[in-house]
Formats: C-alpha cells, sequence, structure tokens
C-alpha cells in the first residue's frame, strides 16, 4: 500500500512538471493544473562580461534565472539541489507564506542552509497574490547572480484592470563585479570599510554599450509601432537603488509590489533593490532606436558608486539595426525630489483591510554606525571613518544571525539562541536626523544581538522606521518576510505624531519601502500569519552589517491560525 501511494505521488508530480514544461514552451497563459512543479539546480555557470570570462552562481545556468509562473492561489512546490560550492538558499520575496514560514528562505531565520549536494523542496500557496515579485538567494552576497522573477496572473476570467496590453516582458535590473560575490563580501567585513562600486549596472544581465568592452552586449526589446506594452521591472541589485526610463516615453505605472495602484504617469521610476513596478508604456514616437536607461540614486554623502548607467534599446520595428539610439534622460544621482514625487502618486487601486485602530505602536530607527577598531591591524581592518568599524542597526542594535535557524529554535524552544526584548521603541531619545544617541557627536557605537520582537496574533501594528544621521542620512529600502504592509505616511525630518500626516484611505500596499533620506516612513499591518519573519535593509551591505531585526508572530487559535510542523527534508545547521 506505501509503495502505491509512492507511485501514485511520483505520478502526479510528473504530470504537474508536464504540465509546467509546456507552459514554459508556450510562453502563454497558465492553465491546467493548481499546482506549479519547478526545479532548480544552484550551479557555477561561466560568463563573459566586460571582455573578461568568470564563473558564477546561477540557477538551471541560466542569468537572470527562470521565471516562476503560476496563477493566484496556485501551490508552488521548487525542488532545490545546490550543486555549487557555497552554501545557498532561496527566499521568494513578497510571497507571504500564509502558513508556510519554514519556505521563506532567509538563512538562519527560516532554515539553515541548503549544503553542497545538497536538496530542500520548498512549498506555498500563493494566497490571494497576483501580479510581479522576485525569487533571489538569501545568504552572503549570492543574490547578485542568483535571481529571477515571478508572474503570477490573476485567476481565469480575471481581467487587469487597465488596458489589456500587446505583449508582456520582464525587465530585470542588477549590478555585476568582476570579483567572486561571496569573497568580496568576507573581504569588506574584514576591512571595516564599505564595499566598492559595482562594475557594471546590467538590463536582463546585459551591461548595454556605456562600459568597456560591452558595445554588443545589449538587451533589445523590439517592438510594434502603437502598441501598448506591459513592463514587469524588477530591481535585484545588490548595494544601489536606482532610476529606470525610456527616452522620449511616458510610463504609467499600474503596480507596485505585486498589488495594484491607481495609474499614474510619469517620465521615469525610481526602484530599490526588492521592489518591483509594473508599467505600462506606448510605442507612440517616430520610428527609431530608444535608450532604456538604469542609473544610480545615491543618496547617502561621500560615498563612492558606479555612475554610468546600463542601457538597453526599446527597437521599434521597422528601425535600423544600425541607427543611432535617442538617449534617455534620467534624474541626477542625488535627486530627491524625484523620488518624493513618485511617492506622493502613489495610490493603493483596492485597499482592503487598513488597520485602523493599533495595538502595537512601533517605533524603529535605522542607519549606519562605526564601531571602535580592536584589530591589532587597523589599517587592514578598521577602514571606516575615524578608524573604526562600519555596522547598522535597528533601535541602535546590531543583528546577529544565529547558528541554528530562528524558526527552528522558537518552534523547538531551544533556549541560548536569541532573546526576546528587542525594544519597541528606541532605548535613548535624541535628535535622530541631526545628532547621534545623548548628541555626542562621536557616539556611534550601537550595541550587538540576536533580539526578536513578539507580536500577538492578530495584533494591528503601526511602525514608525526613522532615518537617522548619526553616520549620514540615507534612503534605505526595508523589507519585511511574510506580509505586505500599507505605507500610511511618510515625511522629512524626525516623526512627529502631532504634525505627521497619514493616509488611511488608499496607501500603497508593498512589501518594500524606501524610508526617506533624512526622514521616515509608517506602515501598518495585521499580524495574522504565525512564524519568525526577518525585516531587514535590503541594501545587501547593510543587512552584512546588522540592519535588521525578525519579529515573532505568536500562534493564534485552531490549525488555521497555527504554524504546521517543518519539512522533513529542512536543512540542519
Amino acid at each position: 500500500m506505501a509503495l502505491m501511494r509512492r507511485i501514485s505521488h511520483f505520478l502526479l508530480l510528473c504530470l504537474v512538471f508536464l504540465s509546467y514544461n509546456s507552459h514554459a514552451l508556450a510562453n502563454k497563459w497558465p492553465a491546467g493544473s493548481s499546482t506549479r512543479f519547478y526545479e532548480f539546480k544552484v550551479q557555477t555557470t561561466k560568463v563573459k562580461k566586460l571582455c573578461k570570462s568568470k564563473d558564477i552562481v546561477t540557477v538551471n545556468g541560466m542569468f537572470p534565472g527562470p521565471v516562476v509562473y503560476a496563477q493566484e492561489d496556485d501551490r508552488v512546490i521548487v525542488k532545490v539541489t545546490n550543486e555549487s560550492p557555497h552554501n545557498a538558499t532561496i527566499h521568494w520575496h513578497g510571497v507571504r507564506q500564509r502558513l508556510s514560514c519554514w519556505s521563506d528562505g532567509p538563512s538562519y531565520i527560516t532554515q539553515c542552509p541548503i549544503q553542497a549536494g545538497q536538496t530542500f523542496t520548498y512549498e506555498f500557496t500563493l494566497v490571494q497574490q497576483k501580479g510581479t515579485l522576485l525569487w533571489h538567494a538569501h545568504i552572503s552576497w549570492l543574490r547578485a547572480t542568483v535571481h529571477g522573477a515571478i508572474v503570477i496572473y490573476p485567476k481565469t476570467g480575471a481581467p487587469y484592470p487597465f488596458p489589456y496590453p500587446y505583449e508582456e516582458h520582464v525587465i530585470v535590473l542588477g549590478e555585476y563585479w568582476y570579483k567572486d560575490v561571496v569573497e568580496l563580501e568576507g573581504k569588506v567585513l574584514a576591512s571595516g570599510g564599505g564595499p566598492p562600486p559595482a562594475d557594471a549596472y546590467l538590463i536582463n544581465g546585459h551591461p548595454g554599450p556605456m562600459y568597456n568592452c560591452s558595445a554588443n552586449d545589449v538587451y533589445t526589446l523590439d517592438v510594434v509601432p502603437g502598441k501598448t506594452y506591459l513592463l514587469r521591472i524588477i530591481n535585484a541589485a545588490l548595494n544601489m537603488e536606482h532610476f529606470f526610463g525610456i527616452a522620449n516615453h511616458k510610463l504609467t505605472i499600474v503596480e507596485a509590489d505585486g498589488e495594484y495602484t491607481k495609474p499614474f504617469m510619469v517620465d521615469q521610476i525610481m526602484i530599490t533593490p526588492g521592489q518591483t513596478t509594473n508599467v505600462l508604456v506606448t510605442a507612440d514616437q517616430p520610428i527609431g532606436k530608444y535608450s532604456m536607461a538604469m542609473g544610480a540614486y545615491m543618496s547617502a554623502r561621500n560615498v563612492s558608486f558606479q555612475n554610468i548607467s546600463a542601457v538597453a534599446y526599446f527597437q521599434y520595428a521597422g528601425a535600423t539595426t544600425n541607427s543611432v539610439s535617442l538617449a534617455a534622460r534620467l534624474p541626477s544621482f542625488n535627486d530627491n525630489l524625484a523620488v518624493k514625487s513618485h511617492m506622493d502618486s502613489l495610490r493603493s487601486l483596492n485597499p482592503h483591510d487598513v488597520p485602523l485602530e493599533i495595538d502595537d505602536n512601533l517605533f524603529f530607527t535605522i542607519g549606519l554606525n562605526v564601531q571602535r577598531c580592536h584589530s591589532s591591524k587597523p589599517n587592514k581592518s578598521c577602514q571606516a571613518p575615524n578608524n573604526g568599524v562600519f555596522a547598522a542597526s535597528m533601535n541602535n542594535i546590531s543583528f546577529v544571525r544565529p547558528k541554528v535557524s530562528l524558526l527552528q529554535a522558537y518552534y523547538n524552544k531551544i533556549h541560548g539562541y536569541f532573546s526576546a526584548d528587542f525594544p519597541g521603541v528606541p532605548l535613548k531619545a535624541y535628535d535622530f536626523v541631526n545628532g547621534a544617541p545623548n548628541n555626542i557627536p562621536n557616539n556611534t557605537q550601537s550595541m550587538i544581538g540576536t533580539r526578536v520582537k513578539v507580536i500577538e496574533y492578530g495584533s494591528r501594528v503601526q511602525l514608525i522606521l526613522q532615518d537617522t544621521g548619526t553616520v549620514s542620512t540615507e534612503n534605505h529600502p526595508i523589507h519585511l518576510h511574510g506580509y505586505s504592509f500599507y505605507v500610511v505616511g511618510y515625511g522629512s525630518g524626525n516623526y512627529n505624531p502631532r504634525t505627521a500626516s497619514l493616509n488611511l484611505v488608499d496607501p500603497p500596499y508593498m512589501n518594500t519601502i524606501g524610508v526617506p533620506v533624512g526622514g521616515w516612513a509608517a506602515i501598518r499591518f495585521t499580524a495574522d500569519n504565525p512564524g519568525v519573519w526577518f525585516m531587514h535593509c535590503h541594501l545587501e551591505i547593510h543587512t552584512s552589517w546588522g540592519l535588521s531585526m525578525a519579529f515573532i508572530v505568536k500562534n493564534g487559535e485552531g490549525v488555521l491560525e497555527t504554524l504546521p510542523h517543518p519539512p522533513a527534508d529542512l536543512p540542519t545547521c
């Protein structure tokens, strides 16, 4: 009997796999089974960029990786086999993981890494989710090359709330380094200083003609005059935020972070790492070749960065391939006003349940720190300002990942790996934007620890995210796992509850918010999904330095409010 069950299960998976492959070949709207089966092989692949060949870590040899296609409410099963020499995990960014926290993917938070030669199967249901999301590695800096799109179509028969496009295209923005990114992270952390600039930016894996030896390494999107296209834009970059635009073409934003927005037209967008934006663009210009450009947005001061844009081509049918492309104009790298204008116009199309009453009112400061140097070789390992070591923190606590996953420690009641005393408000009050703790300019230290904040099931949470100027003010893209949240307000300076203007009518529903440089953002969500949920800056260097924390959302009542037991193949540390 057991053998027959195993054979039946195998045949079912084969049918699902064949359904997926036929869809992938057809590249059309998914149909058939409500279960989508994918197989990911994390492996090293040789690529040649900017005249140099190197091995990078990819999924299935693709860079960017394969697109995961599904429909709203589908069950997704992804078998991940690690054939690379590095530890690996995959995070399904923006997937709310309803009662499937074990499949969320951040290393040492919800799982131990998948070690070389090991396999782990992720399983989750896309409960009431549709739109564009992304998946990426969530360990070390492997996200630089291990990433791809998640495209979730509405249920069959449910139309888009905007004119149906002629075609849809995924646009993945990224960064590229000559150096091995795992080694690079280790060297940066050992130096105590900041990371080097990326060697190039990439659009769908191509740098475009602006870099050394890259004239022919250009992504081209062929378009038909008069037709309207839906671009699913994803920022998978590691350490930079970006502007994106198309020369002489308007972009109509219709979705952000997998949620429909009230349409509005812009010349360009600013998109942070971890964010997705769907735009409509009509080929309504004279026949020609137009640049699609991706350029830097850098809000911090005195930071070196790559300021050469990646360029792709938006090429009309009938244009000659050797015609000169019309250049796209992007804002200057530090144009904070352009970023604010974007956020000012972002509104949910169909807000559902904005929490109006609040049970937990939290306030988290975010920013950089400089720790004192304790090295015997300060010239090599204390390269931050004032001969210190860079760190980053929330509420002045730099997060340290434990040696086992937080979720396993919490679920199995294993003591000693974390403490449930993450403060709900800053431990010290000061002028957050213009000063350091106690207004002592040289006091840039943070505390170090693995602390979590425990939330009761069903609590309605308001969280104020306050940028700090302890070292330098900066726009921080903050991502919360397991939830989307309503961005009910944001502004410049120190948050003041008496004067802050909040939108409780149609705020955007997002999973990653760029907290304004020298300012604040207010988010609200209902804690109705039990588990351990990571919250961190999506600039990878800031996460490496400790700009993160974790929430524990307790079980509610009954099976539909209780986290199930871990899967049998969950990796061990």
